[in-house]
Order: C-alpha cells, then structure tokens, then sequence
C-alpha cells in the first residue's frame, strides 16, 4: 500500500503500514512516483467545504492522477459526496471529477457518501443507494462513519460486481454488515459511455460547461 501526503511528518502515522510518498494533487511533477507501478488508486481527498480550492483539489487532483497513470490499467475508487448532483456549484467540480473517471476507460467506482461519523452508535447497518434525490445539505441526507466509507472504498477495488457503478453511501440503524459483495451485485452499473450515474439528473449539460472541463475530458478520452 502507497499512501501520498503533502507533509512527511503527517505519514508517519502509517507507520509500516504503507509506503509514503510525499506530493501535492495540485502539482502533476510530483504525483509520478506516487503512481508508479500500482493497480488501483483510491481518491479521498477534497478541498475545505466551500473553499477557493474546489476546483484546483477536488476536479484538478483527479484529472491529474489520471494523467499520471496515463493508459495503464488502474482501478479506481473515487469518493465524492452525496447530493452531489442537486447542490449546485458547490459540488460541481466533485461531480465534474466523477465525469473524468467516467471518460477514462479505467474500471471504476464512485462512492457518494453520507455525513462523516455523524451516525450513532447503532448506526452502521449499510445502504447503498442511487439516484442521488437527497439534497438537504445536512446530515439529514444521510450519515455513515468514516471508517464504513473506509471499508467500502477499499472493497470495491477488488469486487468485480463494484465495477462501472456509482452510489449514495449511508448507514441507518442496525448492525454493520460483514460482506459488501451483495450491496455491490444488487447495484446497477452506469451506462457505459455516459459522464453521469445511473439515474443522476441531467442537469448539468455538457455544452454548457466551461471549455477547460471539454479540453480535460477529451484529453481524458484520448488515452482510454
């Protein structure tokens, strides 16, 4: 396991867990070694809530890891966060980001989850939904720990049945699950050659965004 920070002392809480390698998502000549070789990434990374930095981190980080894994075959696992279709600008460079995945003809998963550690204690029993229809911008949309959004995250990357698949990620009452397998198979998988999810609004046209994001995601194509 390969873990990237922007400052080594932070690493060292891996301890011999995981390989740290030191870069900046926002800086593409640092992310070379952070890649090499690997088979999946996973991306968990995002701007503060309503920074300046939605764009550059959030849409800018996952074009650049793109570009760093070039054509190689890398599963990936994306988390953005749920309502992340209905809440405007606030969410449209996550969404944008999930549109480059999507173009990069890498197996994916993206994972749309709920407020962080905002669940009770007898909170973990998991669902997996789609659609993405909870737009309140609370936790009333939905919570889920950090460590389930963790487990999830990691799982997918080896679950054939998580492929090409996009997801609200919440837990409501009960107990947490052991085996994520039958959540994943009873998804429906995103149409192949679609930027959205599967029942996503279409409310964010294509033609209508700014010609930058068209540049990335032609780009994105052109090496799928």
């Amino acid at each position: 396991m390969r873990a990237l920070t922007r400052d080594q002392s932070r690493g060292r809480g891996f301890g011999s867990f995981a390989e740290v390698v030191v870069g900046d998502l926002t800086r593409p000549e640092t992310l070379t070694a952070a890649v090499a070789g690997v088979e999946a990434v996973v991306f968990t990374h995002g701007a503060a809530y309503g920074s300046d930095g939605l764009e550059a981190i959030d849409y800018g980080g996952v074009r650049n890891v793109l570009a760093a894994i070039g054509d190689r075959p890398v599963r990936i696992a994306l988390m953005t966060a749920i309502g992340v279709t209905g809440l405007g600008a606030l969410h449209d460079w996550k969404r944008r980001s999930e549109r480059l995945v999507r173009a990069s003809g890498h197996d994916y998963t993206i994972v749309r989850p709920g407020w962080f550690d905002c669940n009770d204690a007898d909170q973990e029993h998991l669902h997996f939904l789609q659609g993405d229809t909870r737009h309140a911008g609370s936790p009333a949309d939905g919570v889920v720990a950090r460590s389930q959004i963790a487990q999830v995250l990691v799982a997918s990357v080896t679950s054939a049945a998580a492929a090409r698949k996009t997801f609200e990620l919440v837990a409501e009452r009960g107990p947490a699950q052991t085996d994520l397998e039958p959540l994943f198979t009873a998804l429906s998988a995103d149409a192949v050659g679609s930027l959205d999810g599967v029942r996503d609004a279409a409310n964010l046209p294509l033609g209508d965004e700014p010609a930058r994001v068209r540049v990335d995601l032609d780009a994105v194509r052109s090496r799928s």
